[in-house]
């Protein structure tokens, strides 16, 4: 179990006090019972002395006048006996003796066999006197051994003093000391100091506790501002907060630094991320990284096509929860992860005759494995994508090549239309066939002229006005430019646009011509009558228009060949609409294709990168918003 700073500091606190108090008071009442415990031995070693110093005259007794036979041992005995037993001053001694201190029990004046031979108890003299713990050994004891004095059993200690006559031991002197006086007197001053020690111990807790807040409460302050910087609330320092140089003042300087550099961190890091993000939302491709641990870290917008799941399903869990293995794409994936092997470029058809270009790439750093990269790209956009290209090539060729080809046949047409002019006006009287032949030859002549002039016009560089263009208007122009020919053919055309502004950077005579071609080839192809819908929507970067009619549909095997120069399916047609249409869309950076469906028509798609408008293009665009609402 972790215990907290603060804890800690006050178990050591409390730790310290406890020893010192613990110390103090051991000392205290050792000291109490030692001091004591001395005093009374003092006092009982005292009274054997009386004792024995009243005794000396009887032990000193002169046997000869006594008429006792000095060899017989229990005759000098009785007659010593008899004259400790006789001596007033001695029994006046003996009797006082018990009421000196109220810790002395009994004295005695034993013989070596231990009979008692003189007593303060007259019914125990003459009797052996049962052996005492001597009161010596309590003093030369320990603490715990004085302390059982006070709080243990009561008990009857002795204060022995030995007895000799004529050099030989002739018996003890026994002064009997009653611990019950002494526990009653110590105990109470113990218990005391024991009271006062837990006492101590409890403030000393407390004192530790308050302490300890107040010792730490600059580091709790520190701790909510780390955790609040943690969970990303990075605040700056307050002006008016009090400058500190102790040792708190320095730690919050150096969080206030940190702080700074982590604001300063997260808002590039923001900046960045914001990029990452619409980067990642552009991509067609469907692009995964992964982490050591095959754990998603970033998903572009185009893999939940692939993967058929929410990017943010798919951020943060395992490579073998997002795909599976019952699915073509989930088994190759989940494979190469399993043996860490790349996958090169590789084209699979996964469910539903889909076909996918797959890679994957392990990163590899000082030999270790870091990551892998997963790239996921739809084959049927990647050969739309090359088609164009090849298409863009070759009409860049056949610009090439027609404005040479124009350059050369322009001077013959100009050589031949002088030379016609002169024929003309030598040829005075002419027939009427001659002059009608002369006529057809002067219209094709002049036919052939505009063919050139269309041929330069449509290679030469154009120079783009761009502008911020409302769709919407174009789209409203379109319409009315249309409606003759809708007319003449039962046709009618219908715009879905949205009340806000659809505005892009785009030359607006250029896009207005090309949604125009393309609007007229779709009335042409309703001779029947029909409907020709035009819309508008905005996307996230960019502004998509859609021209749908109900015409029978592009046949399959032209479908390549209709953005060609001078193709055509009908018969009045020049093949110049489309190729215009869409070299406009390739100047403005945008996209032309098509749908089709035999019997049901085709769409065009007309994609325009999105302009990004300034504030006051932004509150323009809102004032024609509400007036284009107004209007409908």
């Amino acid at each position: 179990m972790r215990l907290r700073l603060k804890t800690k500091l006050v178990i050591a606190i409390s730790a310290m006090v406890v020893a010192l108090v613990a110390t103090l008071s051991y000392i205290y009442v050792s000291q109490l019972l030692r001091h004591r415990v001395r005093q009374e031995y003092q006092t009982g070693d005292f009274i054997a002395h009386q004792i024995y110093h009243g005794a000396r005259e009887a032990l000193e007794l002169d046997l000869s006048n006594a008429q006792v036979d000095a060899d017989d041992p229990q005759a000098v005995e009785a007659a010593i006996e008899d004259s400790l037993q006789t001596d007033p001053g001695l029994n006046s001694l003996l009797q006082s003796i018990v009421g000196y201190s109220p810790t002395i029990y009994d004295a005695v004046i034993t013989d070596t066999s231990g009979r008692a031979l003189l007593h303060t108890d007259s019914d125990a003299q003459g009797k052996v006197a049962p052996p005492r713990p001597d009161f010596a050994e309590v003093v030369r004891g320990g603490f715990l051994r004085q302390m059982n004095i006070v709080f243990g059993k009561p008990g009857v200690y002795e204060v022995r003093l030995p007895l000799s006559r004529a050099g030989k031991p002739f018996g003890q002197i026994r002064v009997g000391l009653s611990t019950v006086f002494l526990k009653s007197e110590l105990q109470p001053q113990i218990t005391h100091a024991l009271e006062f020690t837990a006492i101590s111990i409890l403030v000393s807790l407390l004192l530790a506790a308050a302490l300890s807040n107040f010792a730490l409460r600059p580091l709790a302050a520190i701790g909510e501002r780390l955790d609040r910087m943690a969970a990303g609330e990075i605040e700056a320092a307050p002006a008016n907060r009090r400058q500190r140089y102790d040792e708190y003042g320095l730690v919050t300087t150096k969080i206030d630094r940190l702080g700074q550099q982590m604001r300063d961190v997260k808002e590039v890091f923001s900046a960045l991320k914001e990029n990452l993000d619409q980067i990642m939302g552009n991509l067609q491709d469907g692009l995964m990284l992964f982490a050591q641990d095959a754990r998603v870290v970033l998903v572009s917008a185009s893999a939940e096509q692939f993967v058929g799941r929410a990017r943010g399903e798919m951020l943060g869990r395992q490579v073998s929860d997002v795909f599976a293995r019952d699915t073509r794409l989930g088994c190759i994936v989940l494979d190469a992860f399993d043996l860490r092997q790349d996958i090169g470029l590789h084209e699979i058809e996964v469910e539903g005759g889909r076909k996918v270009q797959v890679s994957l790439d392990f990163i590899e750093q000082d030999g270790q494995n870091i990551g892998a990269l997963l790239t996921m790209r739809d084959a049927e956009s990647v050969r739309k994508i090359e088609d164009e290209i090849e298409l863009s090539r070759r009409m860049a060729a056949i610009g090439q090549l027609t404005s040479g080809v124009a350059h050369e046949v322009r001077n013959p047409i100009n050589a031949i239309m002088v030379h016609l002019e002169v024929l003309r006006e030598k040829i005075k009287q002419i027939d009427p066939e001659s002059k009608r032949h002369m006529d057809v030859i002067g219209n094709e002549i002049q036919r052939l002229d505009r063919v050139v002039e269309t041929l330069v016009d449509f290679t030469k560089p154009v120079e783009l006005r761009l502008g911020d263009t409302d769709l919407r208007r174009v789209i409203d122009d379109v319409s009315v430019l249309a409606a003759p020919e809708a007319a003449k053919l039962g046709v009618t055309v219908h715009s879905q646009l949205p009340p806000a502004p659809l505005v892009v950077k785009a030359d607006a005579d250029l896009v207005k011509q090309a949604v125009l071609n393309i609007a007229i080839n779709g009335i042409q192809a309703m001779p029947g009558g029909g409907t020709l819908v035009i819309a508008a929507r905005r996307e996230v970067n960019a502004v998509d228009i859609e021209i749908r009619d109900q015409g029978p549909g592009i046949p399959a095997e032209i479908r390549d060949r209709i953005f060609n120069l001078y193709f055509t399916t009908k018969k009045s047609g020049s093949g110049i609409g489309l190729a215009m249409a869409y070299r406009v869309m390739q100047l403005h950076n945008g996209s032309l294709q098509f749908e089709s469906q035999p019997g049901q028509g085709t769409v065009f798609y007309l994609r325009f990168p999105a302009a990004q408008p300034t504030r006051g293009a932004a509150s323009r665009e809102a004032a024609e918003a509400r007036k284009f609402s107004a209007a409908s």
